[in-house]
């Protein structure tokens, strides 16, 4: 299993680069004078930038292996993280967040299917599990450990070495892993954007549509204005308040996903939608009382949800797609998400420009509320029809240790 968590810990890697520079937005615009509009752009770059990763190189693993595309994205997330090393303008930040954006899209896919890969030959649900918590607690550690290492040397550069260390270790680890599905031709045709999901799997993701752009518009929301709507609700200038929101989120989250393991799909995203309903309403009241230990009382009910209902939208893609299709569909899954991560952001953003941030963050908490009321409708009408499956890895003879053949 040694592989299996190598990889585990390069996918948290990617995560925690994510969110690191969250607590930060805050100094950079300090030091070079950007509005909240320009902050939003920044932070729209990296989602823009992981979208045509997704989309050029989301089925390309399926072609040339795990190894590959894992690697090359390794070393792309490397070259963003020298940027934000040597970032002293806007103009620099926007490059190194737009290569990170490219790198964490080429590498989610891969990485995705390699851990499903790994934990079937073993038939095990495991894959799933780390899948689904290894991006909030990687964006938990990210957003926190971010925030505490600005008050250390180097402040605004710390954090990218320790992710370079990271990176470094999680490329050791995939290059001893073995491949676990065999080169087919069209690797170039797969670099074509297409958006498809498989026939089988086609009902179950509509249905986790409403959950899935709630959660992912929930974490924009966090990883951007959150750690400055916290920092105003506790009438600090402590950038620990702002990363330990994104920590009691994404923290509280990924610990859900590793208790409701064995949940399955519908189950999980219905307990998720639950969740989400009642953390961002409250949420909305601590930001109406302007209570910092509501809101982060709040945060980590969301998270709960996110971690559940997440769990259970990996799970269904998982089990609606064939292995040679695998990691096209996760690729798509990431789409919608990155989607619903970036375009609401930007709206906030320049809503600020007209109206206060404070009634900004309401809009978006009510909505996201009304959208996981929607998640909760749409989980139920799936725990009344079975999702379909595909048949266990373990049970096939290719899948007995050796490569995933193409069919």
């Amino acid at each position: 299993m040694a592989a299996f968590w190598g990889v585990g810990f390069t996918l948290g890697v990617f995560m925690f680069a994510a969110s690191a520079p969250a607590p930060l937005y805050r100094v950079y615009a300090a030091r070079w004078h950007f509005s909240a509009l320009t902050l939003t752009a920044v932070f729209a770059l990296y989602a823009v930038g992981l979208l045509i990763g997704l989309l050029v190189t989301g089925r390309l693993s399926d072609h040339l292996g795990r190894r590959p595309v894992i690697l090359a994205s390794i070393t792309a997330e490397i070259l963003a993280m020298i940027c934000f090393i040597l970032a002293n303008s806007t103009a620099l930040l926007c490059v190194a967040r737009t290569v990170q954006g490219v790198a964490t899209g080429c590498a989610l896919g891969a990485l995705s299917a390699a851990l499903a890969e790994l934990s079937e030959s073993k038939g095990s649900l495991l894959g799933t599990v780390v899948v689904s918590s290894a991006p909030p607690f990687g964006l938990a550690l990210g957003g926190l450990g971010s925030a505490a290492l600005v008050y250390g040397p180097v402040p605004l550069r710390l954090v990218y070495w320790l992710i370079i260390a990271g990176l470094v270790v999680g490329a050791a680890a995939v290059a001893a892993t073995r491949e676990t599905v065999e080169r087919r031709p069209g690797a170039l045709a797969s670099l074509k954007p297409v958006i498809g999901i498989p026939p089988e799997a086609r009902s179950t993701f509509v249905a986790i549509l409403p959950s899935l752009i709630a959660l992912w518009a929930l974490i924009g929301f966090y990883l951007s204005l959150g750690p400055g709507l916290a920092a105003s609700i506790e009438g600090s200038p402590n950038l620990l308040w702002g990363g330990f929101a994104v920590f009691c989120m994404c923290f509280s989250g990924g610990t859900a996903v590793v208790l409701g393991r064995q949940a399955a799909a519908p189950k999980a995203m219905f307990i998720g939608c639950l969740a989400l309903f009642a953390g961002v309403g409250l949420t909305f009241i601590a930001i109406v009382a302007g209570n910092i230990a509501l809101f982060l009382t709040g945060s980590a009910i969301a998270g709960v949800g996110f971690g559940l209902a997440f769990l259970g939208n990996v799970r269904a893609v998982v089990q609606g797609a064939q292995p040679a299709q695998r990691a096209g569909a996760l690729a798509v899954l990431y789409i919608v998400s990155y989607l619903m991560f970036s375009v609401p952001i930007v709206i906030a953003g320049i809503a600020e420009a007209h109206i206060s941030a404070h009634e900004v963050a309401l809009i978006f908490s009510g909505s996201v509320t009304l959208l996981a009321a929607v998640g909760i409708a749409a989980s139920l009408t799936q725990r009344t029809r079975p999702t379909p499956v595909v048949q266990a890895a373990s049970t096939r003879p290719e899948h007995s240790g050796a490569p995933t053949k193409a069919p």
